[in-house]
């Protein structure tokens, strides 16, 4: 039994909520180590992203006629959000500033409830939709994905 989208893309999330979790527990007490995890983290996200907008939607679209308008439309456009709100976070890294915590906040929230619309709409039609066949070269085109792609994703560059 192969990996459906859905499970593998929410185990995603897991993941890089988990990264978010400890950046934020350990910014008080080590922040060289909670820079560490907030590296994962960005990373992680940068990658997530790239993954949906070159690989994922652009399957749903084929599948569903829906380009500019429908799901993968409105996570683009929060996507885009996403960023903005990352790369403040960032800065404060940068400057190696623990008080984030607005700017977390507002990461988190809009993040929380993207990724709920991902996992209880998209993904879940995207595994209805697509064949056996369709998921595999999903897998396969996210494992062919050059890291330079998503490394600086969030820098302000648009697809």
């Amino acid at each position: 039994m192969e990996e459906e989208i859905a499970s593998f893309y929410g185990k995603d999330h897991d993941q890089l909520d988990g990264y978010f979790r400890k950046f934020q527990e350990l910014k008080k007490k080590d922040y060289a180590q909670a820079k560490e995890f907030f590296k994962k983290f960005k990373f992680g996200l940068q990658r997530h992203i790239v993954w949906e907008e070159e690989i994922l939607f652009p399957l749903f679209e084929r599948k569903t006629g829906m380009k500019d308008f429908g799901p993968t439309f409105v996570m683009r456009e929060e996507h885009r959000q996403i960023g903005q709100f990352l790369e403040a976070l960032h800065e404060k890294v940068q400057q190696q500033n623990p008080e984030s915590d607005q700017e977390e906040d507002l990461l988190w929230n809009t993040l929380k409830q993207h990724n709920h619309k991902e996992e209880n709409v998209l993904y879940p039609e995207i595994d209805q939709q697509a064949s056996v066949a369709e998921r595999k070269e999903v897998f396969r085109s996210m494992q062919d994905l050059p890291e330079e792609r998503y490394k600086t994703c969030c820098q302000g560059h648009a697809h």
